[in-house]
């Protein structure tokens, strides 16, 4: 299914649905970020989802982060909420989603970085390489405020 994102755009369709997701946002021991590269979209951004029924955030995130890197992480930290009216993103089905995701920090605990069915690429990126990616503003932010040490964000 394809997706087309508008960020603060104002002719972005009106959304019609709020779905919970989570993202991890897993740091090596080097300072190095987990990225994919979205095949929906091309570009990179932080591993995750949409949450299941019978899970938690913090399962969401974890598991997510698994299917689309091949990297299985635990959780250290809180990053914050991320919820945009201005973020829409609107799915080829039909479905016009505001942005809503609980974002996670997390360290890598096994596995190697893999391809998959969402992501044809991932990779470790240290921060001084991030400005060499097509990354959506929204994972701009937050892991600028990783970066920044300026979390929790509740937004």
């Amino acid at each position: 299914m394809g997706r087309t994102e508008y960020y603060h755009a104002p002719k972005a369709p009106k959304a019609n649905t709020l779905i919970p997701a989570s993202n991890m946002l897993v740091v090596d021991d080097q300072g190095a970020i987990l990225l994919q590269r979205r095949r929906d979209t091309g570009q990179w951004a932080l591993p995750g989802g949409a949450q299941d029924i019978g899970e938690s955030p913090a399962q969401c995130a974890v598991r997510e982060c698994q299917e689309e890197t091949g990297i299985v992480a635990e959780i250290t930290g809180f990053l914050g909420v991320y919820s945009n009216p201005a973020h829409i993103v609107a799915y080829t089905d039909g479905e016009i989603r505001q942005q809503f995701e609980v974002v996670y920090i997390g360290r890598p605990v096994s596995g190697e970085p893999t391809i998959n069915d969402e992501a044809d690429g991932v990779r470790w990126v240290y921060p001084d390489d991030l400005h060499t990616l097509d990354i959506h503003p929204s994972m701009h932010k937050q892991i600028g405020h990783y970066l920044a040490g300026t979390y929790p964000y509740l937004g």
